[in-house]
C-alpha cells in the first residue's frame, strides 16, 4: 500500500500536465471529489493543487512542451537528486529535467527509462509531497506498462533498488504481473506493478512504455459513469480483479491515462 510517510523509493507526488488546465480541473472534480486550488491570480490558472476532504493529493499544470502527450508524472521519494540523476545515467536512463530547488520545498529531477517511461524524483524540503493515499479519491497504487519487463527491473533496480516479485496475472488472465516493493519495507508496503505490453497495446503513448496512477474510489461503475459523462472515455472495464477489487482503465478529455480501482474487501 501506499502510505504519507513517504520512505526512500515510494511515490511521494503526481501532477497532471493537461492543455486546458480549467477543463481538467472540473473533470477530476467531478470523477474523484478534488477540490482545485490555483497557485496564480485571476482566470488565467496556469496551475495549482488538488485537495480531497482538504488535504493534498496531486498537482496540475499547464501541458507547455511541445508535441508532448497529456499525462500524469509519477513521483519517487529520494534523499539526493544528483546522485539519483547519476544512478539513471549509469542504469541507461536519460534526464529529461536536470536536478533543480523549487524554492524551498524541495529538489526535483525527470527522466525517461530506456523503453521510453517518463518518472521524476522529489527530494524533500519543506515539502514531502502529498497528504493523502491510499484512501478514497487518492493514489492508491503505481503502473508501469512496459515493453520489456526485464530491462524494466534491471533499470529500476539499479535506479532504486526495488525489490520485485513476479505473479501470475489475477484471474486466470495469463502473463506475469510483477509487483515493486521499495527497499527495506515489508511486503505489505508493495507500492507498484508492472506487466509487458506489445507495442500495440501501448498505443496510448504512441508505442512507448508509460506509466500510470491507479486512484482509490469508493464506487468504480459511478466513478465509471462521471468520467463518462464529463467528457473521458473507458479502455477497459469496469471488471472484477480476484483479489484485487473492481477496477476500470480510463482517459480523461485529453487522453491522460488512469485507472480508478474499488478495492477487494480483506
Amino acid at each position: 500500500m501506499i502510505t504519507t510517510d513517504l520512505a526512500p523509493g515510494s511515490p511521494c507526488w503526481l501532477d497532471l500536465g493537461a492543455p486546458d488546465v480549467r477543463a481538467a480541473a472540473a473533470f477530476y472534480g467531478a470523477v474523484l471529489g478534488w477540490e482545485y486550488e490555483s497557485m496564480g491570480a485571476g482566470e488565467d490558472m496556469d496551475g495549482g493543487m488538488f485537495r480531497r476532504d482538504g488535504k493534498v493529493v496531486a498537482g496540475l499544470g499547464r501541458l507547455t512542451e511541445e508535441g508532448a502527450r497529456s499525462a500524469w508524472m509519477i513521483y519517487y521519494s529520494v534523499t539526493d537528486a544528483d546522485a539519483t540523476t547519476q544512478a539513471v545515467e549509469r542504469a541507461g536512463g536519460t534526464v529529461r529535467v536536470a536536478p533543480r530547488d523549487l524554492d524551498d520545498w524541495g529538489r526535483m529531477a525527470q527522466y525517461t527509462d530506456p523503453t521510453g517511461s517518463q518518472f521524476a524524483v522529489w527530494q524533500a524540503g519543506t515539502n514531502s509531497g502529498f497528504e493523502l493515499a491510499d484512501e478514497p479519491g487518492s493514489l492508491s497504487w503505481t503502473e508501469l506498462y512496459t515493453s520489456d519487463a526485464e530491462a524494466a527491473k534491471a533499470f529500476y533496480g539499479g535506479v532504486f533498488d526495488w525489490r520485485f516479485s513476479d505473479m501470475e496475472m489475477p484471474g486466470g488472465a495469463g502473463g506475469t504481473y510483477t509487483l515493486i516493493t521499495p527497499a527495506g519495507l515489508p511486503e505489505e508496503r508493495m507500492q507498484g506493478g508492472l506487466m509487458e505490453l506489445g507495442t500495440e497495446d501501448l498505443a496510448v503513448a504512441g508505442g512507448r512504455s508509460y506509466w500510470h496512477p491507479v486512484f482509490a474510489v469508493a464506487d468504480c461503475d459511478a466513478a465509471v459513469a462521471a468520467v463518462t459523462e464529463n467528457g473521458g472515455s473507458v479502455q477497459m472495464g469496469p471488471v472484477d480483479a480476484e483479489g484485487v477489487g473492481r477496477l476500470a482503465v480510463c482517459l480523461d478529455p485529453s487522453n491522460a491515462d488512469f485507472v480508478v480501482l474499488t478495492p477487494a474487501e480483506s
